[in-house]
C-alpha cells in the first residue's frame, strides 16, 4: 500500500509547521542589561537601525481659527479649540499652547473667537499672535 509514505510525509510537514509556530524559549534574563530603555524600545519596535536618521526639527508656522476655552496666566498658556491647520499638518482639536509673548494673554478672553498664529517645532507649539 502506498499511503504510508504519504502519511509519513504529511506527519513530518505538520510537525515542522507546529515547530515553526510554537513559542520560542525565553531568553536568559538573569544578567543585568546595559542597554538603555530607549534602545531596548527601539529594538523591540524594529527601529534600532534608525538611530542615525535625522528627525524633523524644522519649525513650521501657520494660522489657525478657533475659540479660546481656557487661559492660564501663571503657566503662560492658552487653550484653543481650533479648526484644522493644514500648514502644520494638524486636524481640528482642542489644545493648550504656550503664549509667546506672554503678553498675548493680557487681552485674550475665554469664549473669544480668534485667528491666531502658531509656531510648531517638534512637539512644542506656541501661539505667536492673536487677532
Amino acid at each position: 500500500m502506498k499511503t504510508k509514505p504519504f502519511l509519513t510525509l504529511s506527519a513530518l510537514a505538520a510537525l515542522a509547521t507546529l515547530a515553526a509556530c510554537s513559542p520560542k524559549p525565553a531568553a536568559d534574563t538573569s544578567s543585568a542589561s546595559t542597554e538603555s530603555p530607549a534602545a531596548a524600545m527601539a529594538e523591540m519596535s524594529g527601529m534600532a537601525g534608525m538611530s542615525g536618521m535625522a528627525m524633523d526639527s524644522s519649525t513650521k508656522t501657520g494660522t489657525g481659527v478657533g475659540t479660546i476655552t481656557a487661559i492660564d496666566k501663571t503657566a503662560g498658556t492658552i487653550t484653543i479649540q481650533h479648526e484644522a491647520i493644514p500648514a502644520v499638518d494638524w486636524p481640528a482639536m482642542t489644545m493648550a499652547f504656550k503664549a509667546n509673548p506672554a503678553s498675548l494673554l493680557d487681552t485674550a478672553q475665554v469664549g473669544q473667537k480668534v485667528t491666531f498664529g502658531v509656531s510648531v517645532k517638534g512637539s512644542d507649539a506656541e501661539v505667536t499672535s492673536i487677532q
